[in-house]
């Protein structure tokens, strides 16, 4: 079975607490969710390869706090590959705190990282949908501010040509209820995070 990433290739994780999972910074290890799920296995299936995964996720991470943090925790790091989950916190953060983050500035800062990634890299980029499942009940009214911005991600991963993990629509179709996911429709269950990953490692293979 090929796979697209290189030998000796740096994969770098970026987002917020859906990729963060509790990693301990201090031994930047790679946490308890997809990250580690997706190392785990690569290096198990190419142990030829000879890959490096890094976690730089941080919770409660929006778009601009990726912005405001992409020189060290991206550029610096010299990535080969660059797979980012963010935006979930740009839509919770209007409904929890009145602290709304705009369809226009979401995609300055998300379209700021990608071009420096590009630009300043030419590293690979996948890019995972922010997703949203229907439980609570409450989570449904914030389709109307998220769906705007996944349309953005969208758009965005077209233009710079990104592997692109539709996680709303895999999330959808897959079989039993929504909280057995996500309990809270966005953190994913361990069995969240497994599809997660499979569906990660199946979209990077040649």
């Amino acid at each position: 079975m090929s796979c697209l990433i290189e030998e000796n290739s740096i994969v770098l994780f970026q987002g917020d607490s859906v990729t963060d999972t509790r990693r301990n910074i201090s031994i930047s290890n790679l946490g308890f969710g997809y990250p580690m799920m997706i190392a785990s296995r690569f290096t198990a299936f190419y142990p030829e390869k000879n890959v490096t995964f890094i976690n730089r996720g941080v919770s409660g991470n929006r778009v601009k706090d990726l912005k405001g943090r992409w020189q060290e925790d991206c550029i610096d790091l010299k990535p080969d590959w660059v797979s980012i989950l963010i935006g979930i916190n740009d839509t919770w953060r209007r409904y929890d705190s009145n602290d709304p983050t705009s369809v226009e500035d979401f995609e300055n800062s998300y379209r700021y990282i990608l071009a420096r990634t590009s630009e300043e890299l030419h590293a690979n980029i996948i890019i995972c949908e922010p997703f949203l499942l229907p439980y609570p009940k409450d989570r449904l009214k914030w389709r109307e501010d998220l769906d705007p911005k996944i349309q953005v991600v969208r758009r965005l991963a077209e233009e710079f040509q990104a592997i692109y993990i539709p996680l709303n629509e895999i999330f959808a179709s897959a079989q039993y209820e929504p909280n057995f996911w996500a309990p809270d429709g966005v953190h994913p269950s361990l069995s969240g995070h497994a599809l997660i990953a499979q569906t990660w490692l199946d979209a990077v293979k040649a």
